[in-house]
């Protein structure tokens, strides 16, 4: 089968298409024809290697990933069942996760054909195809474990979101919405501030020309995807009783030393947040990932949440969609598709 192939850490240009054969489920698990394979920061974390702690403590290995084929994110049809899966038919179709646990590793789903654990994947709804479904996993579980567990987001509340218009600030804003925030404010580049009136924010900031975090402005809850808020400013910008959490981005190695990336500023806030009643950065969900991509799935059933798909690409043009996410370009998410069929953007 063609797969994406990485045999060493660096940039986009160390990827490339070739020839492998076909994995065999195992215990619990089934084999998925992926449809498409979604691409987002984790991807990065794992081709550079960095931060450098991630080799030491996650899957990938001090000098190449464990698993030469990138992807976590999947979206296809099950084809193949392991011992013990059960939960799954031949010919369903399913989204979801590769890997049952921690994201910072290969997990084969670029792609075929990919293996993948029962648990960490449900069926699709019917009312979403397979790029769309794609785009959901990993930011989607990011985002509501941000809104709906760390934060606690409840009807009426004020709701701010940085970084709102890429991955997890997409569903953070849909997510916010159908946990009954009554005003969602946004904040990203002008180029994605139609995406985020679409998304269903009230009102957008462009953070090149002003502060989000102005003292006019209260927020119940402050979700900050891109790191951007000082303990400084935080004080002005959270109502009092208001909660705050850090998703712990750090720009594709722009912000953040090599060692420990944006784990840096989350251990710092860990240390800090016992100490300052409104930094929510540790409390972790209470159920399964399979139970929350169910919550997922619902809320995409019942049309609370949509895939904001910004491009979709053959394995080929791996390294151009990479370069495209590290540019900050991407509105909401991008897609890799296992066939051969021309590139093409969705607005």
């Amino acid at each position: 089968m063609r797969a994406v192939l990485q045999d060493r850490y660096g940039g986009p240009e160390v990827l490339r298409v070739g020839e492998i054969t076909r994995p065999e489920p195992g215990s619990g698990e089934v084999l998925v024809r992926v449809g498409a394979a979604s691409i987002h920061p984790d991807i990065w974390h794992v081709l550079t290697g960095r931060p450098w702690v991630m080799r030491l403590f996650g899957r990938p290995a001090l000098r190449r990933p464990r698993n030469p084929v990138p992807g976590i994110d999947l979206a296809g049809e099950v084809v193949g069942r392991g011992k013990g899966a059960a939960r799954f038919a031949v010919g369903d179709r399913v989204f979801g996760e590769t890997v049952a646990g921690f994201q910072w590793q290969n997990g084969g789903a670029f792609a075929e054909y990919a293996t993948a654990p029962e648990s960490a994947l449900v069926r699709m709804p019917e009312n979403i195809g397979m790029e769309e479904a794609a785009t959901v996993p990993t930011s989607g579980l990011i985002a509501l474990q941000g809104i709906r567990d760390e934060l606690r987001v409840a009807a009426g509340q004020r709701v701010l979101v940085t970084g709102a218009g890429g991955g997890v600030g997409s569903f953070a804003v849909q997510i916010a919405r159908a946990y009954g925030a009554s005003e969602v404010t946004g904040v990203d580049v002008p180029a994605k501030h139609e995406l985020l009136r679409d998304l269903g924010c009230d009102r957008v900031i462009d953070h090149t020309s002003e502060n989000p975090a102005s003292p006019a402005d209260r927020y119940d809850a402050v979700l900050d995807v891109v790191g951007s808020l000082s303990l400084a400013e935080l004080r002005h910008v959270i109502a009092p009783g208001g909660t705050y959490a850090l998703t712990g981005h750090d720009h594709f190695g722009a912000r953040g030393r090599r060692l420990l990336g944006g784990i840096g500023p989350v251990a710092r806030l860990a240390v800090v947040s016992p100490f300052v009643s409104e930094l929510k950065i540790l409390r972790m969900p209470h159920d399964s990932k399979q139970e929350r991509l169910d919550v997922l799935a619902g809320l995409i059933a019942d049309g609370a949440l949509r895939a904001p798909l910004g491009g979709s690409y053959p394995l080929e043009a791996v390294g151009d969609a990479l370069r495209q996410l590290i540019a900050g370009k991407v509105r909401g998410k991008i897609v890799l598709r296992p066939d051969s069929a021309p590139p093409h953007s969705v607005a």
